[in-house]
């Protein structure tokens, strides 16, 4: 299909990174009532060593401005969104298409997009034919909430990413607890690195280990710093430590040291996939927002 009149349109290049911010923060605020993006978010996502900018990736112009975009990663995981002062005029429905056909050509059988629930992105999926799959939650602790420390079994202790192996350790605990996750396509440590210890602007405190009594590392919390907001982007523990309360520790440890650095909240999302909607509750988090993964098959 053809871009309507006055609209240009190619593949991303790195210089385009604080446009496509500027233009999913647009989207945001009007889908999901505030803008969390940064340009480091853009950033470390364009850096993963499986994805392609040139060919993965599509920016629909009015001129100079970045009116549009999207990005699929391995065929599988697609994100686009049209700004809100543009929509209505079929540049959905071609991005749509050229998200259809960029993972039909990766070989995909399946394509996806995770968007704000009860939004316009919602009903153009689902009048595209789309069917719905998981529903993700977004929590926060709120603003001056109490933080009480959890205590940890005899034996097993707290420390700080300081380099080295410890980023390929972060990965693989990440990795192997999130693998168990259905319909999760594995990961490499190229591909999350640069969203993680790699990323613009990381610090060590934004890692956090626990390890048992020889010392092996079982458990990680991995926090971004953004502004006044502390966002746990991924929090794990091996299959046969848990239940003794290390996730409840890693997790009430990353919201006092995200406080410690600045920020006023604690935010983290999760998934129906997880089973972990009650624990965040359990200390104190709130549901803010609700998000739902919408997939049609190629």
């Amino acid at each position: 299909m053809a871009l309507p009149d006055g609209y240009s349109a190619r593949p991303h290049v790195p210089t385009d990174a604080q446009a496509v911010c500027d233009l999913v923060a647009a989207t945001e605020v009007v889908d999901a009532g505030e803008a969390a993006i940064e340009v480091e978010d853009i950033q470390g996502d364009w850096a993963r060593g499986s994805f392609d900018l040139e060919t993965e990736s599509i920016g629909i112009w009015d001129g100079e401005r970045l009116v549009a975009a999207g990005e699929v990663f391995k065929g599988r995981r697609a994100d686009a969104g049209v700004h809100p002062e543009h929509r209505g005029r079929g540049l959905g429905t071609w991005l749509a298409d050229w998200i259809e056909e960029t993972a039909r050509a990766r070989g995909s059988k399946l394509v996806g997009q995770t968007v704000p629930g009860n939004s316009g992105p919602e009903a153009f999926f689902r009048g595209r034919g789309y069917r719905e799959g998981w529903t993700s939650w977004v929590l926060q602790l709120p603003r001056g909430s109490a933080i009480e420390p959890q205590p940890l079994p005899r034996g097993y202790a707290l420390r700080e990413f300081v380099g080295g192996r410890d980023g390929r350790i972060a990965f693989q605990l990440i990795e192997d607890a999130f693998n168990e996750w259905p319909d999760r396509e594995p990961s490499t440590y190229d591909d999350w690195a640069p969203r993680g210890p790699l990323r613009p602007g990381f610090e060590p405190w934004q890692i956090r280990f626990v390890s048992d009594e020889s010392g092996t590392e079982i458990g990680i919390c991995y926090t971004i710093h953004a502004g006044a907001t502390g966002y746990v982007d991924a929090i794990a523990v091996r299959r046969d430590q848990r239940g003794l309360g290390l996730a409840r520790a890693l997790l009430v440890d990353a919201f006092a040291r995200a406080r410690d650095h600045g920020a006023s909240v604690s935010e983290l999302s999760t998934d129906s996939r997880t089973g972990a909607l009650g624990l965040y509750e359990h200390v104190g988090m709130q549901v803010t927002q609700t998000w739902r993964h919408w997939m049609t098959d190629l």
